[in-house]
């Protein structure tokens, strides 16, 4: 099969290819739904990582306050310090330039030619407007769902 067939096409691809293409009521219906699972999951995964990174720091806390581990804190201030600096020299001089490429590109004139992610984005919940919604609206569902 060629590249670009259907047949080569994962079915989560040409799915939503056909649901853009579908009624407006199918449209919601079907971003509600991959809305609704996408906010439940990601609540899911969301309170996993924060119980696991709470619960390290919980037992770090423990473990320096009864003597099991010995925190140098001069020693991760100096090399904190060292990090600030680093990192302001490896920035110098480009937060101007920076500052040029949102002010042009709010003006419409862009220095890079490619779209970017935010772009492409963009133009498809132009593009999809009954899909998105309800993906957004199903997502919002699904985050206070879980």
């Amino acid at each position: 099969m060629k590249p670009g067939s259907k047949g080569s096409e994962s079915w989560a691809v040409s799915f939503f290819k056909d649901a853009t293409k579908a009624s407006p009521a199918k449209q919601l219906t079907i971003g509600g739904i991959s809305g609704w699972c996408v906010g439940f999951v990601f609540t899911k995964a969301g309170k996993i990582a924060a119980t696991a990174i709470g619960g390290s720091l919980l037992l770090f806390q423990i473990a320096q306050h009864q003597g099991y581990v010995k925190v140098n804190w001069s020693r991760l201030n100096k090399d904190l310090q060292q990090a600030q600096n680093e990192l302001a020299r490896r920035t110098d001089g480009k937060l101007p330039r920076l500052l040029e490429e949102v002010r042009r590109q709010a003006a419409g004139v862009s220095l890079t030619p490619r779209r970017t992610f935010l772009d492409k984005a963009q133009k498809f919940v132009k593009d999809n407007v009954f899909l998105a919604t309800g993906f957004a609206g199903g997502f919002l569902l699904g985050v206070a769902s879980s």
